[in-house]
């Protein structure tokens, strides 16, 4: 456990993004090894079929997070109050509330599925490989919840380094099977996803144990499940879900996007897939910096430490938007290199679509660290407005994108989606930022 509440602020929070953004590096290689694998053994077709599913999966995948975050604010702030029953009573409560959630979103996506699938206009060639594939996601999908329930937690009570450790694990353990169902079983698209889900199967359990026997104030028993009211799901609701909405809108403008990539062929699905996967790496540390930015101002919440978050918030935006920079040069320089671990050099048209998306999304990172760190901070705060808000602007920008900007410019309108996405956000959670922080002062 790590008490947030104290020392000094840049110092804290950098020492407890470092093992998050490790863990969400290897969050990502779990997609990553699924490209890298498919695309070097079964080809362009193969990979374009996974790539296709992409969006849906940083649906599910968001949809985890933002929820199980969402609870794991309040969490925090009860840890950072002190008070070891809420804390064990917050979890209970995330754990009962995360288990329904999972039986619906399971059940929904399995009864749509080929129907989502049609309705994107995924390529005839690659449809019914996308389709075996992302079944084995589906039914992976418990495993998702609760592992991103388990290691929130972990991280509110400032634990941060253990889940990394199931991760670094369970990517090893997705990459070794994936190599052994498809080189040796010959098993497709179907051994990438089989692997995915054996290996999340595992970080999830091994994440349940820890807790379990290291863990005390987390170890929930059956009296504590017993002792929840109904104030209590009123509140994780009103947190988690918004988040999980949040997430949601996001995704769902990735997906109207897919909708307008797949009608544009093959090579324009590979590409963007390919280029979106590096680009998921290149803004890990933003990424980071917001989550741990959530933690930090959660407990400092609970603890009543108000000039502490308004410090800390302007220490993590300096940290942030520094790396953004790095990352912004990283991709335009190198993405093209990076690129062509995916494809062959003989697919030039899909290396040059990328070198186009990675110069327009990583000029505008520095935009992207700044909406991490202030929706983040607004999230700790236990503000939902403004960050639900964004979420849907959000949302829309990214759909105007595809509808609009896709059809006179094609992949070049495409690639300005993010960034004009993310410059809509920023400008909606900003003035509820400011508003407070006037508040801070004054408290």
């Amino acid at each position: 456990m790590k008490d947030l509440t104290s020392g000094k602020p840049w110092k804290v929070i950098l020492l407890f993004t470092l093992p998050l953004f490790v863990g969400n590096f290897f969050q990502q290689m779990y997609a990553f090894t699924d490209m890298l694998v498919v695309g070097r053994t079964l080809g362009k077709q193969a990979l374009a079929a996974i790539g296709s599913t992409g969006s849906l999966i940083f649906l599910i995948v968001g949809f985890a997070t933002g929820l199980t975050s969402g609870f794991s604010i309040l969490t925090a702030q009860h840890f950072g109050a002190k008070d070891a029953e809420k804390v064990r009573r917050s979890f209970a409560t995330s754990i009962f509330l995360t288990g329904i959630a999972t039986v619906i979103l399971t059940g929904l996506i399995f009864l749509f599925l080929r129907p989502i699938l049609e309705l994107m206009q995924t390529p005839t060639t690659v449809i019914d490989q996308a389709n075996s594939f992302f079944q084995w996601i589906v039914l992976g999908i418990f495993a998702t919840m609760a592992f991103n329930l388990f290691s929130n937690m972990l991280r509110a009570i400032g634990d941060s380094k253990t889940p990394l450790f199931f991760l670094i694990l369970s990517t090893i353990l997705n990459l070794l099977l994936e190599l052994l169902f498809i080189l040796v079983f010959r098993l497709g698209v179907n051994g990438a996803g089989l692997a995915t889900l054996l290996a999340q199967v595992v970080s999830s359990l091994l994440c349940l144990f820890y807790i379990y026997r290291k863990v005390p104030i987390l170890q929930v028993r059956r009296a504590d499940f017993l002792k929840l009211k109904k104030v209590d799901f009123f509140h994780h609701v009103n947190v988690g879900v918004p988040m999980a909405f949040q997430s949601c809108t996001i995704a769902i403008g990735a997906i109207v996007l897919q909708f307008a990539l797949n009608s544009l062929g093959e090579d324009v699905v590979a590409a963007q897939s390919t280029s979106s996967k590096i680009d998921q790496f290149a803004i890990l540390p933003m990424m980071s910096f917001g989550i741990a930015m959530a933690t930090y101002v959660a407990q400092n919440w609970g603890a009543k430490k108000y000039k502490r978050i308004l410090k800390g918030v302007s220490q993590g935006l300096y940290l942030s938007i520094s790396f953004s920079i790095i990352a912004g040069i990283s991709v335009i320089y190198f993405g093209e290199s990076l690129e062509r671990m995916f494809v062959s050099a003989k697919e030039t048209r899909v290396i040059i679509l990328a070198k186009t998306y990675f110069k327009i999304n990583g000029s505008m990172y520095w935009v992207l660290s700044i909406l991490f760190i202030l929706r983040y901070t607004l999230q700790g705060l236990g503000k939902v407005v403004a960050p639900t808000i964004a979420g849907i602007v959000e949302l829309i920008m990214r759909s105007c994108a595809a509808i609009f900007l896709t059809v006179f410019f094609g992949f070049i309108g495409a690639a300005c989606a993010g960034p004009l996405a993310w410059i809509g956000s920023v400008l909606v959670l900003l003035p509820s930022y400011l508003s407070s922080y006037q508040k801070l002062r004054k408290m």
